[in-house]
């Protein structure tokens, strides 16, 4: 009889942990909704200030699912992926230290929506080492407050988790944001010692699907390039 008292207070535990999850599941799920729509919009834009006579570079925007899309420009692909579960910022993480969330901690709970940068070649010639590059990652509360942790333009001008409301306007900035920082993301030629050696195996096969690896960074420490680029 003395564990009965003890049950509604553990089912209310578990359904208001339950239910946080699923407001910061719709809102995550909202926003890549939002961020879908914008970017069909703004391909279908780049598509239509494309010169008739240009056809070596193309523009191309593809819903694969419901928490995955992707958009194609000129060489590369970004793809923006929406984890189902919910996640909290760890206890070191500095968005814990802000008032925004020692007032209330269930704002640390969020959604992640990651964004990964790929060489179009790396899918057109089906390339299967090729390296791609978490570019950054979108987190979103049960407010519809977003924080981004990224590289260069995609992060440092989002950090204000207390008043970033997400909406479609800040979809868009988030997007272009994105593509600039992809554009100027250029694809460095790798140390000569990382490539000077090549299997037979490799030069034998056909390029469609050789195993030699390409990446924007590939030989390179990531993190230095991205600071020597501000």
């Amino acid at each position: 009889m003395e564990n009965s008292n003890s049950k509604p207070e553990l089912f209310n535990i578990v359904l208001r942990k339950a239910q946080l999850k699923q407001d910061i599941y719709a809102c995550t799920f909202s926003a890549i909704n939002l961020l879908k729509e914008v970017s069909a919009e703004v391909i279908k834009d780049f598509k239509a200030k494309l010169p008739a006579d240009e056809k070596r570079i193309s523009f191309d925007y593809k819903d694969k699912s419901g928490f995955e899309f992707e958009m194609k420009f000129a060489g590369d692909i970004l793809i923006f992926t929406m984890h189902t579960n919910i996640f909290e910022f760890s206890r070191n993480h500095e968005i814990m230290k802000t008032s925004y969330i020692k007032d209330n901690p269930d704002r640390s709970y969020c959604g992640i929506i990651n964004i990964y940068n790929f060489l179009a070649d790396s899918f057109k010639y089906n390339r299967e080492n090729d390296i791609g590059y978490l570019i950054g990652r979108i987190f979103i509360n049960k407010e519809n407050h977003y924080y981004i942790e990224g590289k260069k333009e995609v992060g440092m001008m989002y950090n204000n988790f207390s008043s970033n409301i997400m909406d479609k306007k800040a979809a868009m900035e988030i997007l272009e944001k994105t593509i600039l920082y992809t554009t100027n993301f250029d694809l460095l030629t790798p140390p000569y010692d990382e490539v000077k050696e090549v299997t037979v195996y490799e030069m034998q096969s056909n390029l469609d699907s050789m195993r030699l690896k390409t990446g924007k960074r590939l030989g390179f420490k990531f993190q230095a390039d991205i600071e020597n680029l501000k």
